[in-house]
C-alpha cells in the first residue's frame, strides 16, 4: 500500500507533551504521511506546547471559550473534527490518554468507522469519578479503538481484564520519557532559579484537578504553608494553573508566604528541567507521576487514587491524599528522614526508556501489514 495516512488529535497540553515526539516521529518516518488536528480544548497552554516542539497543526478546531463546559468540549469536537475526518480521510487516528477531546474525538473517527488507535491505553481506577472525568474518558475510549498502546505491562492487563483482544495490545512504555530527552538540559537556566537559595531544598507543587478544587485543596496548602514556616531548609515553586478557583486558592494561602513563590505556568522545557533541579515534588498530576521517577525524583502524589500504580509499588511515588495531617506527616518524613527519600529517589521507573514512539510506529505499520510485530517493553 501507499504511505499509510495518520491523523493525531490533541487538544491540551498534557497531550501536546506526550504526542509531540510521536507526530515528530510519524513525520520522520518514510511509511506514515501524518496529519495533526488540535482541538485547543486549552488554547494558549496548548500553543505554548506547539511551539517548542515546532508543530503546527494541519487543522485547529480552536473550540476553547471562558467557563466551557464538558459538555459543549464533547458536542464541539465531534461536530467539528467530524468534517476534518470526512476532508482528511486519515487511515488510522491517534488519540492520547483521558481527556474531553480523547474521547469525543475517538467518537468522531468511530461515526467515520475510521481505525483508532489509543496513545496511554489501559490506566485504570476503577472509580468512574476519580480522577474526573478523566477516568470514564479512558475506559470509553478504549471501547472504541482498535489498537492499544499500553505504557505498563498492567495497563495491559487491565485491558484484558476489560476483554480487549490481546493481537491488538502493545506495551510500548510511555512517550512522555521520549519527550523528556528533547527538553532537559545540564546548563539550562530560567529566571526563577536566580530567586532560590542554592542551600535550600526545593519543593515542586502542581495542583489543580477539578475534584481537588475546594476545602481539599486548601487543606492541602495549609499543610504545606505550616511545614515551610516551621523551617528555614526549604522553598516551594508553585506553577499555578490558570483556573480561577486554583488561583484564588493558591493566593489565600501562599501570598504572604516568601518561601513559597506562586509563578505563572511553566512550558514543557522550564517544567522538566525545574523538575530535574527539585528535590521532591507534590502534584495531582498524571504526567508527573511519569515524568519524576526518570529523574530520581520522589514524589508525593496528592490524590486518593491513581490510575499509575507501577510508581507506587516500585517505591518512587507515594499517594498522601489531600488530608491535613498525612500530607504534612510526609512532607517532613521525606525531609528529615535519608533513607527513606534515597528508597524513593533510587526506585527503578516502571514507565519507560523512551522508546515508546518507535513501537508505536512499528505497531501500527505491522497492523496494516507492513514488518513484523514489535517486541513490548518491560
Amino acid at each position: 500500500m501507499d504511505k499509510i495516512k495518520v491523523m493525531t488529535v490533541f487538544g491540551t497540553r498534557p497531550e501536546a507533551i506526550k504526542m509531540a515526539p510521536l507526530v515528530l516521529a510519524l513525520k520522520s518516518d518514510k511509511r506514515f504521511e501524518e496529519i495533526t488536528a488540535v482541538t485547543a480544548q486549552h488554547r494558549e497552554m496548548l500553543d505554548s506546547a506547539l511551539e517548542i516542539f515546532k508543530i503546527k497543526p494541519d487543522y485547529d478546531l480552536n473550540l476553547m471559550h471562558q467557563g466551557q463546559t464538558l459538555q459543549e468540549i464533547t458536542s464541539a469536537v465531534l461536530l467539528k473534527l467530524d468534517c476534518v475526518i470526512k476532508e482528511a480521510k486519515p487511515d488510522m487516528i491517534l488519540v492520547h490518554g483521558d481527556t474531553t477531546t480523547t474521547f469525543a474525538a475517538a467518537l468522531a473517527g468511530f461515526y467515520n468507522q475510521t481505525a483508532l488507535g489509543h496513545v496511554e491505553a489501559g490506566l485504570r481506577t476503577w472509580d468512574k469519578y476519580s480522577p474526573y472525568p478523566e477516568e470514564m474518558n479512558r475506559q470509553m475510549t478504549d471501547d472504541l479503538c482498535d489498537l492499544y498502546f499500553a505504557p505498563t505491562t498492567l495497563a495491559k492487563e487491565n485491558l484484558l481484564a476489560q476483554h480487549h483482544d490481546l493481537g491488538n495490545i502493545f506495551v510500548t512504555g510511555n512517550t512522555a520519557i521520549d519527550a523528556m530527552h528533547e527538553t532537559i538540559r545540564d546548563d539550562y537556566e530560567h529566571p526563577i532559579f536566580k530567586e532560590l537559595d542554592p542551600h535550600k531544598k526545593l519543593i515542586l507543587l502542581t495542583m489543580h484537578r477539578r475534584e481537588n478544587q475546594g476545602p481539599k485543596m486548601l487543606a492541602t496548602f495549609k499543610a504545606i504553608l505550616d511545614v515551610v514556616n516551621s523551617r528555614d531548609d526549604v522553598e516551594v515553586v508553585y506553577p499555578v494553573h490558570l483556573s480561577p478557583n486554583v488561583q484564588k486558592a493558591a493566593h489565600q494561602v501562599f501570598d504572604n508566604c516568601s518561601a513559597v513563590h506562586l509563578i505563572e505556568p511553566l512550558d514543557v522545557v522550564d517544567f522538566h528541567n525545574l523538575q530535574a533541579k527539585s528535590y521532591f515534588i507534590m502534584s495531582d498530576s498524571g504526567g508527573v507521576q511519569e515524568e519524576a521517577p526518570a529523574l530520581h525524583k520522589p514524589v508525593l502524589v496528592l490524590r486518593d487514587t491513581t490510575e499509575r500504580p507501577e510508581g507506587v509499588k516500585a517505591g518512587t511515588l507515594a499517594l498522601v491524599g489531600t488530608d491535613y495531617t498525612k500530607v504534612k506527616q510526609q512532607m517532613e518524613k521525606l525531609l528529615d528522614d535519608q533513607e527513606q527519600y534515597q528508597r524513593m529517589a533510587q526506585a527503578k521507573n516502571p514507565y519507560g526508556d523512551g522508546k515508546a514512539c518507535q513501537r508505536i510506529l512499528d505497531a501500527i505499520a505491522y497492523h496494516f501489514g507492513l514488518g513484523e510485530r514489535p517486541k513490548d517493553f518491560s
